[in-house]
């Protein structure tokens, strides 16, 4: 795995080829597989923003151009013993881990009954209350430590939630306990409008964890195998009762914040354009 000047760790280059000395941690067949969930979740978002635009669904917050920084670290989990909690933009995440995409529509419509997590599902609830998730995930990973199950928990959050008060109580809480948990911090530049220059004064967010006691590290977040394989490095510590681990997967929100903004009024099309050459399906 390459090391860029910007710190992140990186295996694909722009052109989506390989670094030189690097290897695929996919297969041929995982890695078809992945680049299909991508596509679907792109295709789930223009469905929803449709829907939403018809007045047949609420407010929607799509993942267009962070789909590898969802994904990547979701395969590196396993369904049957490790849970996955959300924010509210990581819904191929949640596909991906068992929670079937009628349900989740459902719930976006309004419809909670029918948008119940199936028994068996190691999935939270989508979570709107900014970074709030990240307590309850610590308190999933301390739970499963202390019944000695190997259950390890990976918790999505942004970077404007790493300014959460939440952020700093959950991570030095797991600090502390050694929970199972992976703090997943999908750096994708703004916090609706306000940019991350604006948020934290650190070279980078994942310095932090050296405050509680655990490894920080930063991972392009484009970088779909990256993504899987410090994610995959992180869940194999955690489970072998190393504690949790802050990965930075540093990316970007290609389109809106949700269907009520307009980053036109904030962003540089500049910005945007250039960030769309690091499409991580393209």
């Amino acid at each position: 795995m390459d090391r860029t000047e910007e710190g992140d760790l990186r295996l694909l280059n722009r052109d989506g080829e390989l670094s030189p000395g690097a290897q695929a941690p996919l297969d041929l067949e995982a890695s078809l597989s992945a680049l299909r969930w991508m596509m679907v979740s792109r295709a789930y978002d223009h469905r929803m923003i449709a829907l939403q635009r018809q007045g047949k669904t609420g407010t929607f917050s799509p993942v267009h151009g962070q789909e590898a920084s969802v994904l990547g670290p979701a395969f590196a989990l396993d369904p049957h013993r490790d849970w996955l909690v959300p924010s509210y933009r990581e819904f191929v995440g949640m596909f991906h881990h068992g929670y079937p995409m009628a349900s989740l529509t459902a719930t976006l419509m309004g419809k909670p009954a029918a948008g119940r997590i199936p028994d068996g599902v190691r999935v939270l609830p989508i979570q709107v209350a900014l970074a709030t998730q990240l307590s309850h995930a610590t308190g999933l990973a301390w739970g499963l430590k202390l019944q000695q199950r190997d259950g390890v928990v990976l918790v999505y959050f942004g970077e404007g939630a790493s300014s959460e008060g939440d952020f700093h109580e959950a991570c030095n809480w797991a600090g502390v306990v050694k929970a199972p948990v992976i703090f997943w911090l999908q750096d994708n530049q703004w916090a609706i409008s306000t940019p991350r220059r604006l948020q934290s004064a650190a070279t980078n967010l994942a310095v932090r964890a050296q405050g509680y006691g655990f490894e920080g590290v930063t991972v392009d977040g484009n970088d779909l195998f990256a993504c899987y394989q410090a994610a995959t490095i992180a869940v194999a510590k955690a489970r072998a009762g190393a504690g949790p681990t802050l990965i930075e997967a540093v990316t970007y929100r290609m389109g809106f914040h949700n269907t009520t903004d307009d980053p036109n009024q904030y962003r540089d099309p500049e910005e945007e354009r250039l960030a769309g050459e690091g499409d991580p399906i393209a």
